[in-house]
């Protein structure tokens, strides 16, 4: 049965997330799709012919590949060809109706001005003793390519115009134009060749030979491969899919398949940290698998992947895994795993893959991530040898890489870097977001470049107009952030979650926009960043003055009001996607991290790493002791500080101290009390033997995994061993609880004159002159730049200078310090406002 004779077609709203098939952007519940009905081949059915299978298209993407496609190839010529057409709303009706009309035009102009027939029609009218070959020259290639260069010079493109008007849609990873239709029989398509380069890329260690391998494979003379598709499969980190499978029920499925104990895998699997080597190995060494090359194609292994996007249940994966098992090798089903995994663990980032297709790829892939334009520029260049750029701008509905900032140690390294002067913004401790606005039409697209979830930015598309009166189409880098609507705080990272956001109920969602890339189709990121300030409806705060003292107030400010830092930017850079040429200062980068929020913890016990660190102990679960309970309390999980050479020499020294319980939770010892989720593959026999280590981190915060009264660590980090200290002197629960109330309370200078109002204020009450504010800006949304004469806290006696002296009060007779509290070290000179100190220390000048 022909696929001609078979494939339908229909419409639907999408009820679920579904990934189009041709561009891979997500299709959100809501939005009006088109779906290609052809039989699944995938499925044996022996009593009959095989079920549908549905593809997914955004409505622009079908048409788009209807408009390239061959002239006997099925396409939808009414509205009577679709399905579920009469159940569209009339815009979304008028929206297909009006690409059916381009789509019967484009073929009627490609034919010469005749009226186009169907295949099925032209079958009818055509003789009975008409050969498969003979049919094949009505439709000879040079007649294509005449009406292609008629229709250029005549200045008609019906379906470029459109596509560029439903342009925000496409996905950064996804394909769009690829000149012809490549040859899925060629050797250079196999996936079996496609896993032996893999291979050869991951037996070199210098990054450019791993470019090197790229780029010899596609300058073969006779090269015809599917370039697109390869580099694609090449860059599986890019890839916006999601397979909903993860590592261990890759190990659970495999064992369904071929019959064996999950636990003999898992135990390989922990052994090595690479499932998909523990796969292939298990396979190889049972001797089952009877493939030695399978005959599977890229493009078929691409399609394979999509339908894997659609299974969300065991049963599903199982059947789907189970056919491509069948069909491939160990090596090939190695890489399938890894492409699923989206790690080909062959040490080679986008950087030294692109630059095997041509040395300014990876450049231009930075302004515009859509691998098929890009792919598509090298191609018409001519990549061998050729030094020409290739220049990709910034377009709606592609996101580029955020800019990023390096972490700054001190206010002269601030000053040294930002030579020209310098903004001062807050660092926002909420989400990072890029805003592409094309008329009506929004998307959103967070760090990674993945869409951002519609609950966290849904109300936005009725505020940004307002901002932007006269902006039409544009491209902005922000934060999203919910804010407290009594005082205008914004509220800690993580409270934009479904389930946190009703615990903040009085609080509203707040785009805070520091950067703007493109303003009505005109690219800014060439702009300096002055310049593009003045593009933006926003309210500042100006510091006047480029000193070092005004700097470090606000600094400490921002500390102390429970902002995560500030971003310093020099006023004439331009927007470099995704190089860190922007400073960021948080309190634990400061004074060598002595400002960081630090606990000695002890070593509870330990997990299994992953990937280089497979088999060895390189994630530690860190505690306290809880003197009360007499019991061990975990406080946080850390895997970073240590050199290799450092987990070697600890991996040796807890040979003889650790016990492996494979998370068992059953298997815990009394001692050690431990969520579920966080029981690990090793634990210390003897906790009053076990190291202790100092543990850093931006800040302590509430966990609801951990025991330690919830107490964790954010971003932890090991910076000392303590070998100095024991289970005794190691930071316990009572003085953790300390520390953690500690780092939340808010210290203040009590200078004779002070600004109260915070960075983050809601009420601008003086705005300066722009101009003027050349050399320091401090910025907000929402802020007010009387900051311009605060202070910070009296961190050491340089910071101190920054204050106007103070008036100490005349004692008439000496004071006596009353009973139930302890004198305040600092004495009449405290500089600490919070009341609960107050309540606890004596100062002798308090009445």
């Amino acid at each position: 049965m022909s696929t001609t004779s078979t494939t339908r077609f229909a419409a639907d709203y999408a009820k679920r997330v579904a990934g189009c098939k041709k561009c891979k952007l997500q299709l959100p519940k809501g939005e009006m799709r088109l779906a290609k009905i052809i039989p699944n081949y995938f499925v044996q059915n022996t009593e009959g012919p095989p079920p549908d299978m549905k593809q997914y298209y955004h409505p622009h993407c079908l048409f788009e590949m209807f408009f390239k496609a061959r002239a006997n190839t099925k396409v939808v010529e009414s509205s009577d060809d679709i399905e579920g057409f009469e159940d569209l709303k009339d815009e979304d009706k008028e929206v297909i109706v009006k690409f059916i009309g381009e789509l019967d035009e484009l073929r009627a102009h490609k034919e010469g001005g005749t009226t186009k027939k169907s295949p099925k029609k032209a079958a009818e009218t055509s003789s009975p003793a008409k050969s498969p070959s003979s049919t094949a020259k009505t439709t000879p290639k040079k007649t294509a390519e005449g009406s292609k260069s008629k229709e250029v010079k005549e200045g008609r493109s019906p379906s470029k115009k459109k596509l560029e008007k439903v342009a925000l849609e496409k996905n950064a990873s996804g394909s769009s134009k690829q000149s012809g239709e490549p040859n899925e029989d060629s050797k250079y398509n196999s996936f079996h060749k496609f896993a032996k380069l893999c291979d050869v890329i991951a037996s070199v260690s210098k990054y450019t030979d791993k470019s090197a391998a790229v780029k010899m494979f596609i300058s073969r003379d006779d090269y015809n491969g599917d370039m697109l598709t390869l580099i694609r499969l090449l860059l599986p980190g890019v890839d916006q899919r999601v397979y909903n499978i993860k590592e261990k029920q890759i190990i659970k499925h495999f064992a369904m398949i071929y019959d064996f104990s999950a636990d003999e895998l898992l135990d390989s699997y922990k052994n090595s940290g690479d499932v998909s080597k523990t796969v292939r190995d298990f396979i190889e060494k049972n001797n089952l698998s009877k493939v030695n090359k399978g005959n599977w194609s890229i493009q078929k292994v691409d399609r394979w992947l999509d339908k894997l996007t659609e299974f969300s249940k065991d049963e599903e994966q199982i059947t789907h895994l189970k056919f491509a098992a069948k069909r491939l090798s160990p090596l090939e089903i190695q890489y399938l795993l890894r492409l699923i995994m989206k790690d080909l663990r062959i040490n080679a980032g986008v950087k030294h893959i692109l630059e095997g297709l041509h040395s300014s790829a990876y450049e231009a892939f930075q302004n515009c991530r859509d691998l098929a334009e890009i792919v598509e520029r090298c191609k018409e260049g001519n990549i061998s040898n050729v030094p020409s750029v290739v220049e990709v701008s910034i377009r709606l509905g592609t996101p580029v890489l955020p800019m990023l900032a390096e972490p700054c140690k001190s206010v002269e390294q601030a000053m040294k870097r930002c030579v020209n002067g310098m903004f001062a913004e807050i660092k926002y401790d909420g989400e990072r977001v890029q805003v592409h606005k094309s008329g009506s039409s929004y998307s959103y697209y967070s760090r990674s470049l993945k869409p951002v979830q519609h609950h966290k930015i849904s109300h936005l598309e009725n505020s940004i107009p307002k901002a932007f009166p006269k902006g039409v189409d544009l491209i902005l880098d922000a934060e999203v952030l919910l804010v407290d609507n009594a005082t205008g705080k914004p509220l800690p990272f993580g409270t934009l979650g479904v389930h946190k956001k009703e615990k903040f109920k009085d609080a509203s969602v707040c785009l805070f926009v520091f950067d703007i890339l493109l303003y009505n189709n005109e690219d800014l990121m060439m702009r300096p960043l002055s310049e593009r300030k003045k593009l933006l409806e926003s309210q500042m705060t100006e510091i006047k003055n480029h000193d070092n003292g005004t700097l470090k107030t606000m600094i400490w400010k921002a500390i102390d009001e429970g902002l995560e830092g500030l971003v310093l930017k020099d006023t004439k850079s331009i927007y470099e996607p995704g190089k860190r040429h922007w400073l960021k200062v948080k309190k634990d980068y400061l004074e060598d991290g002595r400002m960081a929020d630090t606990a000695d913890l002890i070593v509870l016990g330990a997990y299994y790493g992953t990937g280089n660190k497979g088999g060895i102990m390189s994630v530690f679960l860190m505690g306290v002791y809880d003197s009360d309970s007499k019991s061990y309390r975990t406080v946080t999980k850390c895997g970073n500080g240590h050199s290799d050479e450092d987990l070697d020499a600890i991996n040796k020294d807890l040979e003889k101290k650790v016990s492996r319980i494979d998370c068992d939770y059953d298997r815990l010892p009394k001692w050690l009390r431990c969520s579920r989720s966080l029981v690990p593959d090793f634990v210390v026999v003897d906790p009053k033997n076990a190291p202790v280590w100092e543990i850093t981190g931006a800040e302590f915060s509430k966990s609801d995994k951990h025991t330690a009264d919830g107490i964790s660590i954010r971003f932890p980090r090991v910076t000392r061993i303590r070998n100095d200290k024991d289970w005794k002197t190691a930071t316990s629960l009572s003085e953790l609880k300390k520390l953690y109330e500690c780092s939340k309370t808010k210290s203040d200078i009590d200078h004779s004159y002070e600004d109260e109002t915070p960075l983050y204020a809601k009420k601008v009450e003086e705005q300066g002159d722009f101009e003027k504010a050349e050399e320091l800006n401090a910025e907000s949304m929402d802020a007010d730049d009387e900051c311009s004469t605060s202070n910070g806290k009296n961190r050491d006696t340089e910071d101190a200078s920054l204050m106007p002296p103070k008036k100490k009060p005349k004692k008439e007779q000496p004071e006596q310090c009353p009973a139930g509290k302890t004198p305040c070290k600092y004495g009449a000179d405290c500089y600490r406002k919070n009341k609960d100190h107050k309540a606890e220390f004596w100062h002798p000048s308090q009445k």
